[in-house]
């Protein structure tokens, strides 16, 4: 079975939405450890009551690559799989991205390779756009730019901010996170180029 690593720096909320699908039986894969780089993050709480294991690798004035690789090795003490981003607010070094290659998902509030980076929301509606999302990919070397596994389109209403944008774009990242991550574990796909085919 396939061994989750979740990486957060939040409160948790696409974490919470896997552990219900896997408590659920919906989603054949193990929890096998939920990390953060920040000690406040709410995410950690949720994880211990959930009873999984919860750790914390603080980041804070530690130089990226030598955080990267603390990081990589409580991973692989854990045995993880495929490491899941949720909410984990930093940039991975390319030396993580080579131990893990097409092994580490993200999710994204907005259709990629539309408004990549922070405050997807936001530059939606700031230009405007008509329709948003969310978007699951692979990660690779460069920002919010490996291959698109699911996505999901979210209607923009005129009268939305950004929290109301982000709450139902929210609802759609809880909801294919979990496909996408059935997918990985099934491994039913192939990557050709750019392109994630799934294999039927």
């Amino acid at each position: 079975m396939t061994r989750l690593g979740i990486l957060l720096s939040g409160r948790g909320s696409n974490f919470e939405a896997i552990a219900f699908n896997v408590a659920a039986g919906k989603l054949p894969v193990r929890i096998a450890v939920v990390i953060s780089n920040r000690p406040e993050a709410r995410g950690l709480e949720k994880a211990r009551a959930h009873g999984f294991p919860a750790v914390c690798i603080p980041s804070k004035g530690v130089p990226r690559e030598e955080y990267d690789m603390r990081l990589v090795a409580e991973l692989k003490a854990y045995e993880v799989d495929l490491v899941c981003l949720a909410g984990y607010m930093r940039l991975l070094s390319p030396c993580f991205i080579r131990e893990f290659p097409m092994r580490v998902l993200n999710i994204h509030p907005a259709l990629l390779p539309s408004f990549p980076g922070l405050d997807a929301q936001e530059q939606a509606l700031r230009h405007g756009v008509k329709v948003s999302g969310c978007t699951v990919h692979f990660v690779d070397e460069d920002l919010d730019a490996g291959p698109i596994l699911l996505q999901a389109a979210v209607p923009v209403v005129d009268d939305d901010t950004v929290d109301s944008l982000s709450a139902r774009i929210l609802r759609e990242e809880h909801r294919i996170y979990s496909e996408a991550i059935a997918l990985v574990a099934s491994g039913k796909y192939r990557i050709e180029g750019r392109r994630v085919i799934q294999i039927r």
